[in-house]
């Protein structure tokens, strides 16, 4: 394992390169999550954890965290951060909302894998199945859309960010459709970083990239059950 220095308020983190480490997409996400009421006793959802960082930024201010990720590396660092920290993060082994079937959330935050990927299906191991997400990247979007709000309270909050290659409208409509009230709080324009570097001839030929295009949207969507 390999120290990363992190902003997300999660302090110093251990990642080995197999696991998504904090970057600008966990920024976005740190600093979105600042603006909602996380106090001593809320439950909180980290969906995709990777490292733990969100789920330690929440744990740190009090809150009861639950992070699940589906790779057994990515469980064993969270935990291991969560312990070095000191922090009681409860982490769970498992596909998205699987392990808390039946629990419900005040917050519910996912850093999911949302690159457009050559090939039918994303990729089932190694460091790429943090990032990889199918042909039109939306290979855990669309599920994550569809179950969200069975883990929400009435009036809990979703937070979610991805890249605009993916598509902004099918995120926002698919939300809406599951009964949340959903919008983009959040953009930001960051470099291309290696992964989409090396992507750029086939995302060009796709049409989702423009030719001398070398700048990603992040976005971040904020979704309310309302009911």
């Amino acid at each position: 394992m390999t120290r990363n220095d992190s902003d997300t308020g999660a302090g110093r983190l251990l990642a080995p390169w197999t696991v998504y480490g904090p970057q600008e997409d966990t920024l976005l996400l740190a600093r979105a999550m600042d603006r909602e009421n996380v106090v001593a006793g809320t439950a909180v959802l980290d969906v995709g954890t990777g490292t733990g960082a969100l789920a330690l930024a929440a744990a740190g201010r009090g809150a009861r965290v639950t992070a699940v990720d589906n790779t057994y590396r990515a469980v064993f660092t969270a935990r291991v951060n969560a312990r070095l920290a000191g922090l009681p993060v409860e982490v769970l082994h498992g596909d998205l909302f699987a392990p808390v079937a039946g629990r419900r959330f005040d917050l519910v935050v996912s850093n999911p894998p949302y690159v457009p990927t050559p090939g039918a299906a994303a990729r089932s191991h190694g460091a790429a199945v943090a990032w990889d997400a199918g042909a039109d990247g939306r290979q855990l979007l669309d599920r994550i859309c569809r179950s969200a709000h069975r883990a929400l309270r009435p009036g809990g909050v979703l937070l979610l960010v991805h890249s605009a290659l993916c598509g902004i409208p099918p995120t926002l409509a698919a939300l809406e459709r599951s009964g949340l009230r959903a919008d983009v709080t959040d953009r930001s324009h960051v470099p291309f970083g290696p992964v989409l570097r090396s992507r750029r001839a086939w995302l060009r030929e796709r049409g989702l990239i423009g030719a001398h295009e070398e700048k990603e949207e992040l976005v971040i969507i904020h979704a309310e059950r309302t009911r």
